[in-house]
């Protein structure tokens, strides 16, 4: 890989997660959704695991992304958040710019890599982007 693929690529050489780490053991409590969305989304997957809920953004953040997130054992998105809760597409669009400028501002946390069903996913440890992940999705 020459020195331009290296600074423009998002393929970034994270090392992989200490199974015994802290943030290790949040991605385990969401892993069996992780792996349901691993296996339903060719797209690359970032997981910011928290103490309740996992934010997955799907595609190449901050740029084209989507979301989900997993809480109270289910996996949620935007188009859910719409039906259940009546979220305008307005709203949502309002929602996915603070979330690319959220992910933007988390340029120096802790990433790592873990493998779950076959497929390659980051896992960002970040404290900061948890608490604007939470302020942004309700």
């Amino acid at each position: 890989m020459g020195l331009f693929d290296k600074l423009f690529s998002k393929e970034k050489d994270f090392p992989e997660i200490d199974d015994s780490s802290p943030i290790a053991q949040r991605v385990d409590r969401f892993k069996q959704d992780l792996e349901g969305l691993a296996k339903d989304i060719d797209d690359p997957l970032e997981v910011i695991p928290t103490k309740d809920a996992a934010y997955v953004f799907i595609g190449k953040p901050p740029k084209k992304f989507g979301i989900a997130w997993i809480k109270d054992g289910r996996v949620h998105n935007f188009r859910t958040l719409a039906q259940e809760q009546g979220v305008s597409e307005m709203k949502l669009q309002l929602m996915s710019e603070k979330l690319r400028k959220a992910y933007e501002s988390s340029g120096t946390a802790s990433r790592f890599y873990t493998s779950i069903a076959n497929q390659k996913i980051i896992v960002t440890e970040s404290y900061s982007l948890e608490q604007n992940l939470r302020e942004i999705i309700p």
